[in-house]
């Protein structure tokens, strides 16, 4: 009887095998002895996904090239194939499974896991029905947990529609692209536009989102206002306060209108301490780390990449330092707050400082086994690294443990306590508040003390009391409103999450809070690497924007709000969450989509015809364009900047080219300016020899020819 315990890749087998009393490593697979498991046990793997959608070509020769003619492109059955580096991998799992009698799913404990290995599985072509499914379900990768997963295997088949859904999603977002992309790219390019133009139902709604937000500031007109404010003096101490309730002014002639009927007038005049409130409050500590929460304080503090964040937490998951990563859950169940709590010691020794954590029962805001759906929040395992462990990684992978382990160490901490005051003065009729804070009790903040600069200051107010005269000078500032700021990768994956804000059907609102938003916490970092990578969004000292070639895209497929509108993408992850319950079939959803992608056909061609706004952009891209590659205007030439070499334009003669890069040394804009205008250089360091000896010299141009100057 043969078990073969099917692993996502190799770094995840690895851990199993490093789980077991005995193993032997062959060529895709490792030989197991352990008396937790039965005899003749294999472990073999992947390398993520072994088995992908076929291409359009794959089905038709003719769908190579596109062609407005060829779409829709509808498949009457889906083709998967193994990519040409993978199919010695997939030949040794392919034989495994089919001598298997048990079969142990053990990839990634979520939809896209349920994907990869039923996947494999069916591209193995063999017969499930005569194959006992177990499946591995664990939130870290433990020697203990990985242990206690395989004395609990669940029942496989019960995971089926969740592999169901994840290949619905994948077949889904296919058709989408691969006719909504050739779609727009070949309309656009009767525009006159080039390039390729990239569709897809998560990424375009999301750069939509950009976009809006990159007009909102563009059109943004700042509208002036006037406040009226009061700086008063007790007790020889000065605090300012601001109307109550507070208002703006449009114009001068309100703000007057107004001061006259409160009986005030601009400058210094008594007042009166009307009431002094004191209260004890207090703050509890942050909640805990789902992925998308992670990836947004990240890139806050740190401006690092929504995908390099991912990165970063895969790679402590896999040398067992912290829990799953792919998670959308800020709980965790009493099993792992009883384990957090019997290593505190341990943890704490790799904070600076030592804080009090008398905090040792469960609290209801960290701790919430109903609200732990597939995984837990991001925290610490049992395994504590060193001081020199640490050291080991690289930089931001310690930045993002040790950002883990504080916002799970807090929860243990006394609450962050002070004494808030409150002081209303009244000047004439009208009233002015002013709101001082005072720390009673560091708490949890001592954790944080590095990051003094995100807590807000909060001005101390003197001692004073009700009835106590005071003077009052009171100040009419002219203000402006302010533009929206642009998005970050961690405010665009905020915005992602939660778009459900940004909608108006309370209906949508409720799918997209129920389903996390638009894409998942698995997705949405690669979303934005595909939208960087295709040239839409480009980032500019971590801000976002939309590129010229984005804005034209955005342009083409505002006509269509569906493409755009998040509301979409709720109802279809609704549809979608419905397969795996089993309340709708997979085919159901996908003609649903074929008819969306046969509207689009129908009425996009016309839509995009004439379009006014639309010539205007392409006619702005093209000359943005042709700006971006002018490197350097001299009154001798113009030099353009194309992708692996300079064409110099002379004002006379002939166009010639110059290399980027001369004996491993890069060219710029001072070594190209000096070639134009003088044809030599002054003496250049960094050049290699072929035998990678560094050594320096002159470059001059002899007519359109390069050559060293060693003179």
């Amino acid at each position: 009887m043969t078990t073969v315990i099917l692993a996502e890749k190799p770094s995840q087998a690895r851990s199993y095998v490093e789980a077991f009393q005995r193993s032997t490593k062959k060529q895709g697979y490792y030989i197991i002895n352990d008396s937790l498991l039965p005899p003749d046990t294999v472990i073999t793997f992947g390398f993520g996904h072994l088995v992908e959608l076929a291409a359009p070509e794959a089905y038709d020769a003719k769908y190579k090239h596109w062609s407005l003619s060829n779409l829709p492109i509808f498949p009457a059955h889906y083709q998967f194939i193994v990519p040409t580096d993978k199919k010695a991998q997939f030949k040794i799992v392919k034989e495994w499974l089919s001598k298997a009698d048990t079969i142990v799913v053990a990839t990634d404990s979520d939809r896209e896991g349920e994907n990869i290995a039923w996947s494999i599985m069916n591209q193995a072509k063999i017969n499930l029905k005569q194959k006992t499914i177990k499946r591995l379900w664990i939130n870290s990768l433990e020697k203990d947990a990985i242990r206690s997963g395989f004395k609990a295997l669940k029942d496989g088949w019960a995971f089926y529609p969740k592999y169901q859904e994840a290949q619905t999603r994948q077949i889904s977002d296919w058709l989408i692209g691969m006719n909504g992309s050739p779609l727009y790219t070949l309309l656009l390019r009767q525009n006159g536009v080039r390039g390729v133009y990239s569709i897809g139902r998560v990424q375009t709604p999301t750069l939509y989102m950009v976009y809006q937000r990159d007009q909102a500031i563009k059109n943004f007109k700042p509208e002036p206002y006037f406040e009226l404010n009061a700086e008063i003096l007790a007790n020889q101490q000065k605090f300012n306060a601001k109307l109550d309730p507070y208002q703006r002014f449009k114009d001068k002639t309100g703000l007057m209108t107004f001061m006259q009927a409160k009986h005030v007038q601009k400058g210094s005049q008594g007042g009166l301490i009307k009431d002094v409130q004191k209260q004890g409050k207090k703050s509890a500590s942050p909640r805990l780390f789902s992925l998308s929460a992670l990836q947004t304080m990240i890139n806050r503090r740190y401006h690092a990449s929504a995908a390099d964040v991912l990165k970063a937490v895969q790679a402590l998951y896999e040398v067992k330092y912290l829990s799953y990563p792919r998670t959308d859950s800020q709980y965790i169940t009493d099993q792992e707050f009883t384990y957090l709590r019997q290593n505190l010691v341990r943890y704490q020794k790799l904070v600076s400082k030592e804080i009090a954590l008398p905090q040792i029962e469960p609290q209801s805001r960290y701790v919430n086994g109903k609200k732990v759906q597939e995984h837990h929040a991001i925290i610490m395992t049992k395994t504590v690294p060193s001081q020199e462990q640490l050291a080991k990684l690289s930089k931001l992978e310690q930045q993002v443990y040790d950002l883990v382990l504080r916002t799970t160490l807090a929860m243990f901490a006394d609450p962050y306590e002070y004494e808030e005051t409150t002081i209303i003065t009244q000047v004439g009729d009208a009233n002015f508040k002013a709101t001082g804070k005072v720390p009673t009790k560091q708490g949890w903040q001592a954790l944080f003390d590095d990051h003094k600069a995100e807590q807000q200051e909060v001005a101390t107010l003197p001692l004073v009391h009700q009835g106590d005269q005071v003077q009052a000078n009171l100040q009419t500032p002219q203000k402006e409103t302010t533009p929206p700021v642009p998005f970050t990768e961690g405010t665009l994956i905020t915005a992602m999450k939660t778009a459900g804000k940004t909608l108006d059907d309370k209906e949508a609102q409720a799918i997209l809070k129920d389903v996390q938003g638009i894409g998942t916490s698995a997705t949405r970092a690669n979303v934005l690497e595909i939208l960087k990578k295709c040239g839409y969004l480009v980032t500019e000292k971590n801000k976002l924007h939309v590129s010229e070639a984005g804005i034209t895209l955005c342009k083409a497929v505002e006509l269509e709000p569906l493409l755009t509108s998040p509301e979409m993408t709720a109802k279809w992850e609704q549809a979608l969450q419905q397969i795996s319950t089993e309340e709708r079939t997979p085919d159901n959803f996908l003609n649903q989509i074929k008819k969306f992608v046969a509207k689009l056909i129908a009425d996009i061609p016309a839509q995009l015809t004439g379009n006014a706004a639309i010539k205007q952009q392409i006619n702005h891209q093209q000359q943005a364009q042709k700006a971006a590659e002018v490197f350097l205007e001299t009154p001798q030439a113009t030099v353009l900047n194309k992708q692996k070499f300079y064409i110099v334009k002379p004002k006379q003669g002939e166009s010639f080219t110059l290399p980027k890069k001369w004996s491993s040394k890069a060219l710029g804009k001072t070594a190209i300016k000096a070639l134009v205008t003088k044809g030599k250089t002054n003496k250049l360091k960094g050049f290699k020899s072929k035998k990678g000896k560094s050594f320096d010299a002159k470059l001059k141009l002899d007519g359109h020819k390069l050559s060293f100057d060693f003179d």
